[in-house]
C-alpha cells in the first residue's frame, strides 16, 4: 500500500488500492516549504520529489515559484510517470523535466553515496509523499537489504529509507517538505529514522496530523518541514491536532485551516479536534521520541516526575502473551475432548478493567519448569494429549523453524515462562480507547492478544489503580503523542515500562492497593462506577494533582 501523492479529492483511489493525497494537503506542503525556502541566484532551481506518482505535488510547488526551474523525479509506475509528465508539461512549458522511470533509492546509492565519480548535485527543494510499505509487504530480505544500505534498525518501512536518502540528497541551504506516516516518530523502528533525520536536516516544523482521515486508509499522516544542514539552527516547532468530543470553542473549514488555532475546532461536517501548538521534543536523544512539548504540558509532567517514585518496568518484565504459530492446533475455539495438558486461557475476548471475565478459551500447553528452566513436557507421560498432538503432527513438522532450532516438534514457538503462570499477574489490551488492566489471579496462560507482567503482587495491585486511571490517560498523550483512529492508545512495552508509580508506601498509594482489592472482589457481582471513580481520584492526588476532565 502507498499513501502516495496523487491528484484529486481525499479518498479518490485507483483499483490497486493506492489512494491519492487532497489538493488541500499538497498546497499545504507547497506553501511551508515555499514559506521557509533559501533559493540559488543565477542558476535554475533543483526541484525534487521522489516518488512522483502523478504529479500532483510538484505542480502544487511548481505553482509557487518563479524563474527556470529543473524538475527530477522517480516513479515505478510507467503508466503514473507518463501522465505527470504530460501534466506538469503543459502547465509549466518553460520548466526542464528530468522524470525518471526507475528507483530513487537506487539513485541515492549509485549516485550520492556510492558512485565513482563523487556525489552528484543536490536539490534545493524537496517535495515528497513517499510510498508506505511494511516489512510484511517488502518481505524480510528487501527490509534486511535496506536496513544494511540506510542503516536502519527494527521493523523497515519503505518510507523509513525514503526519509534518510532525501536527507542525504537535500542542498545544504535546500528546503524540503515530507508527507509521512506519523509512526516513526514514536515508535522503537523509528529510532534510527528520527536520528538520521536529526543529524541529517535542520528541523523547522512539525505536524501531526493524527486521526484527521485526511487519506481512505488507516494511516495517520504527519508533515514534515525541513532545511538542510547549513541553515541556522532552530527549535522545531510541532503541533497536533486529534479528534476529540470536547466542546468547541472555534470554527474551521477543514482540518488544515484549524492548525491555524488553537484549541477545540468544530467542522461543518460535525467532527471537533483539539489542536495543540508548541516545540518538538526528543529528551535531548537524537533516537528519541517526537512529543509536543510547551510550558503547561512541561510543568505538567514536572509535577508528575517529582511525585514518582518508579515506574512499571521496575516491577518486572512486561511480555507479550505465547505465540503458537499453529492456533488451530493448540488452541481451537472448542475442544471436543478432555486432554491432560488443557490450561485455562486468557484472551482479550475476557478484558475488562480491574476484573476480567472468567476465561472460557483453553489452550494445549506442552511445557514445565525443570530446575528453574523452561522444558518441553515429556509426552509418553500424557497419552490424552499425546495422541491428539500426533494427529496434528504434520502440521507441526510444518513449522520448520521450530525444529530448526532444536525444539521438539509439539511446542508453542513462544511459551514464555511457564513458571510465572500461577503467580497474580497484571494483564493488558494492546489496543483500546480506555485503559484496560486486569489482574490474574487465576493462573492463567495469556494468549498472544495481550500483554502481562508479574512482580511483587502490592506493586500490581498498585501499578492496576494507576494504569486504570484517566490520569495515565492525560499522561500517555502528554508524554508519548502516540494515538490512533478514534481516540484509541497503543499499550505497547516501550510505553506502559514508563508509566510512573507513586511511593507505594505512601498513605495514598496505600489506600489505591486497597480500594482496587476491594473493586477487584465487588465487580463479580456488577459494574461499580463509583469505587472506580474512587480510585481515579486517589490515582490524581498520588501524583500531586487535580482531577482533570479526560
Amino acid at each position: 500500500m502507498r499513501f502516495a501523492k496523487r491528484y484529486g479529492d481525499v479518498g479518490e483511489t485507483k483499483s490497486d488500492g493506492v489512494t491519492y493525497t487532497p489538493r488541500a494537503l499538497a498546497d499545504f506542503v507547497a506553501d511551508r516549504i515555499v514559506a521557509t525556502k533559501h533559493l540559488p541566484s543565477g542558476r535554475a532551481v533543483r526541484v525534487l520529489d521522489p516518488a512522483v506518482g502523478h504529479g500532483e505535488l510538484l505542480l502544487a510547488l511548481l505553482s509557487r515559484l518563479d524563474g527556470p526551474v529543473e524538475v527530477h523525479g522517480f516513479e515505478t509506475d510507467a503508466e503514473a510517470l507518463a501522465e505527470a509528465r504530460q501534466r506538469i508539461a503543459a502547465a509549466h512549458p518553460g520548466a526542464r523535466l528530468n522524470l525518471r522511470l526507475g528507483s530513487f533509492l537506487d539513485h541515492v546509492l549509485d549516485d550520492f553515496t556510492g558512485g565513482l565519480f563523487g556525489a552528484a548535485e543536490p536539490y534545493d527543494l524537496i517535495i515528497a509523499n513517499p510510498p508506505y510499505v511494511r516489512t510484511q509487504i517488502i518481505g524480510a530480505d528487501r527490509a534486511q537489504q535496506l536496513a544494511q544500505q540506510f542503516g536502519l534498525t527494527g521493523r523497515v518501512d519503505l518510507y523509513h529509507a525514503f526519509l534518510l536518502g532525501m536527507a542525504t540528497v537535500l542542498a545544504p541551504d535546500g528546503a524540503a517538505g515530507f508527507i509521512v506516516s506519523n509512526r516513526f516518530m514514536t515508535t522503537k523502528g523509528g529510532a534510527s529514522v528520527r536520528a538520521g533525520m536529526i543529524r541529517g536536516l535542520k528541523l523547522l516544523e512539525v505536524y501531526d496530523l493524527g486521526d484527521t482521515k485526511l487519506f481512505d486508509v488507516a494511516v495517520l499522516p504527519a508533515v514534515i518541514i525541513a532545511r538542510g544542514t547549513g541553515a541556522e539552527p532552530a527549535k522545531p516547532s510541532f503541533s497536533s491536532i486529534y479528534e476529540t468530543r470536547a466542546e468547541p470553542t472555534h470554527s474551521a473549514t477543514n482540518p488544515l485551516s484549524a492548525l491555524g488555532l488553537e484549541g477545540v475546532v468544530k467542522l461543518p461536517d460535525g467532527r471537533a479536534f483539539l489542536v495543540q501548538h508548541g516545540s518538538l521534543d526528543n529528551g535531548g536523544d537524537p533516537a528519541g521520541i517526537w512529543r509536543l512539548a510547551s510550558d503547561g504540558v512541561e510543568s505538567w509532567l514536572a509535577t508528575v516526575d517529582a511525585n514518582t517514585w518508579g515506574t512499571f518496568g521496575y516491577i518486572g518484565k512486561i511480555r507479550v502473551g505465547i505465540k503458537t504459530c499453529a492456533d488451530k492446533v493448540f488452541l481451537p475455539k472448542r475442544w471436543d475432548r478432555e486432554l491432560e495438558l488443557l490450561r485455562p486461557l486468557t484472551t482479550h475476548h475476557t478484558a475488562r478493567r480491574f476484573r476480567p471475565e472468567p476465561p472460557n478459551r483453553q489452550v494445549l500447553y506442552p511445557h514445565h519448569t525443570v530446575d528453574g528452566r523452561k522444558r518441553a513436557v515429556d509426552l509418553a507421560q500424557f497419552p490424552a494429549s499425546r495422541a491428539y498432538l500426533e494427529e496434528h503432527r504434520q502440521t507441526l513438522e510444518g513449522r520448520s523453524y521450530v525444529i530448526e532450532a532444536g525444539r521438539q516438534w509439539y511446542e508453542i514457538w513462544v511459551p514464555q515462562n511457564p513458571g510465572d503462570w500461577p503467580a497474580p499477574k497484571l494483564v493488558f489490551r494492546d489496543i483500546s480507547e480506555q485503559p484496560t488492566f486486569w489482574m490474574d489471579l487465576e493462573g492463567t496462560v495469556v494468549n498472544g492478544d495481550c500483554y502481562w507482567l508479574t512482580g511483587e503482587e502490592e506493586l500490581l495491585w498498585l501499578a492496576m489503580g494507576v494504569a486504570n486511571s484517566t490520569f495515565i490517560e492525560r499522561f500517555y498523550d502528554r508524554r508519548f503523542n502516540n494515538k490512533l483512529y478514534a481516540g484509541r492508545r497503543r499499550f505497547i512495552t516501550q510505553y506502559v515500562e514508563q508509566f510512573p508509580l507513586p511511593d507505594p508506601e505512601s498513605s495514598v498509594a496505600r489506600q489505591i492497593v486497597a480500594a482496587c482489592r476491594d473493586l477487584y472482589a465487588a465487580i463479580e457481582d456488577g459494574p461499580q462506577p463509583e469505587a472506580e471513580h474512587r480510585v481515579d481520584e486517589l490515582v490524581w492526588s498520588a501524583f500531586g494533582l487535580p482531577v482533570e476532565e479526560v
